[in-house]
């Protein structure tokens, strides 16, 4: 009976042999067959426009996704008293902290933000603290957010009270 290790040895130089052979065998028809050639080019085209469309794909799912969300986010509401407001701000901005440290879990953690976002009262420049404390992915994912509610205006509160029409003018007469 043969001892395993002249098996074992004797498999993995077939095996090294076979692999060696198809490298050859290989090269061979690439370089003397133009019909091969085309097909590998023809092979990889298709390829990577298979690639492609999966992301085009992929990304509009994640859109339609995200406008799902917002959209039951508005059905569900939004609290109308001030204290009811900060308390439900305070809540949405520590859920969407803690879900932000789990990247498959970022939309969850977006919508938190976005959820935030809509009841604070200047939300310019909440969006400004976002950008230096939310990290990238989940910015991307607010951004969308933002864009597909046109409810949300998020530009600064023009200062109240205060009508420029009524400051005296002053010249020098």
């Amino acid at each position: 009976m043969a001892q395993t290790s002249t098996v074992v040895t004797a498999t993995v130089a077939a095996a090294t042999t076979a692999i060696i052979a198809y490298a050859v065998y290989f090269d061979y028809r690439r370089r003397s067959h133009a019909e091969f050639r085309r097909e590998l080019r023809r092979n990889e085209r298709r390829q990577v426009r298979s690639e492609k469309e999966e992301a085009e794909a992929s990304t509009r799912a994640q859109r339609e996704a995200i406008r799902r969300k917002v959209d039951e986010a508005k059905e569900e509401g939004f609290p109308t008293g001030v204290e009811e407001r900060e308390a439900y701000f305070n809540e949405q901005v520590m859920s969407g902290e803690m879900l932000s440290s789990d990247p498959s879990r970022s939309v969850e953690s977006a919508l938190a933000f976005y959820k935030g976002l809509k009841v604070y009262p200047a939300p310019g420049d909440l969006i400004k603290i976002y950008d230096s404390t939310v990290p990238k992915p989940i910015l991307d994912i607010l951004a969308e957010m933002i864009a597909y509610d046109s409810s949300l205006d998020i530009r600064s509160r023009p200062t109240s009270g205060i009508n420029l029409n009524d400051i005296p003018t002053v010249g020098l007469d």
